[in-house]
């Protein structure tokens, strides 16, 4: 199991419920797990450190309670403090640089959330019940998108006077979603629910309870926490290069980053494992 010495990080739970698998569950259930500014940070600093700890293979992100995965942003946390305070200053900011401290402040928000896609450890996302704004903001990263029955998806933002700047705008049209159904959702801020984000494209697997989502992104990251770490963690990353670069810069880009993976260990004990019909093992990387 990996070591101990990750920090605490209030409204977040991380566990470790089979060999080399964590889950994050975010945990503020009497809020609807809707996130302050503080938590979107302690959510990058946990992946950060999930990133390279080589006792993790993949990891589950979950939502505590039984109503929400997060109803997204909580608006009068960011009203009271933050450059989205309502709060007079001493000395009021001209438009340069109060604009200067807000591009400051959304770039490190989105910093935060892509640590997510930035991990070099798989991640599966099991949402429920009601997930806004920001739950899709932090489930675009993720590398795959599991949901229970009573999901209910909406890109909230323009329903408080924003464009949705912390992920959501750039990663749904890389995610082979169609574009006119990203731009009606994201226009209206209209729910939609389990059926039709598995229609579009969105999930990749329903189910019928919260529980059984969870389990369901459990079974997954067990099952390719057995595969070489040196091969899962190659296969994420050139997946991701390949997505935001031409098939020719894709191609390349693995070749050279094969020049060094094949010579790994876990090469020689797949092919000896298959040679004598075992399950191969594999160290940590």
């Amino acid at each position: 199991m990996p070591p101990s010495d990750y920090p605490p990080q209030p409204h977040f739970n991380l566990t470790f419920p089979s060999p080399y698998v964590a889950q994050v569950e975010i945990s503020r259930p009497e809020k609807l797990n809707a996130f302050t500014e503080p938590m979107v940070h302690s959510l990058g600093a946990i992946f950060t450190q999930l990133s390279t700890d080589p006792s993790i293979r993949a990891i589950v992100l979950t939502g505590a309670g039984p109503r929400a995965f997060t109803a997204g942003l909580d608006v009068q946390s960011a009203s009271e403090s933050g450059p989205l305070s309502q709060t007079n200053r001493d000395e009021p900011l001209d438009t340069a640089r109060k604009a200067a401290l807000l591009r400051r402040h959304v770039l490190q928000f989105q910093d935060s959330v892509s640590a997510l896609e930035r991990c070099e450890k798989p991640v599966i996302a099991a949402l429920h019940g009601i997930s806004y704004g920001i739950a899709l903001d932090i489930t675009t990263c993720c590398d795959v998108r599991y949901c229970s029955s009573d999901v209910r998806f909406a890109v909230k933002e323009v329903d408080i006077g924003l464009a949705a700047d912390v992920g959501t705008l750039t990663r749904l049209p890389k995610a082979n979603v169609p574009m006119s159904w990203i731009k009606e959702v994201s226009l209206t801020a209209r729910e939609f629910g389990a059926e039709e984000a598995l229609r579009v494209g969105l999930v990749s697997g329903v189910f019928g309870t919260r529980e059984e989502a969870v389990e369901g992104a459990l079974a997954l990251a067990r099952k390719i926490a057995e595969k070489s770490p040196v091969a899962v963690q190659a296969t994420k990353e050139v997946l991701n290069f390949s997505r935001d670069h031409s098939v020719q810069d894709g191609l390349n880009y693995v070749a050279a980053y094969n020049m060094s993976m094949v010579q790994s260990t876990d090469v020689k004990d797949a092919m000896l494992a298959g040679l004598t019909k075992k399950k191969p093992t594999f160290a940590k990387l």
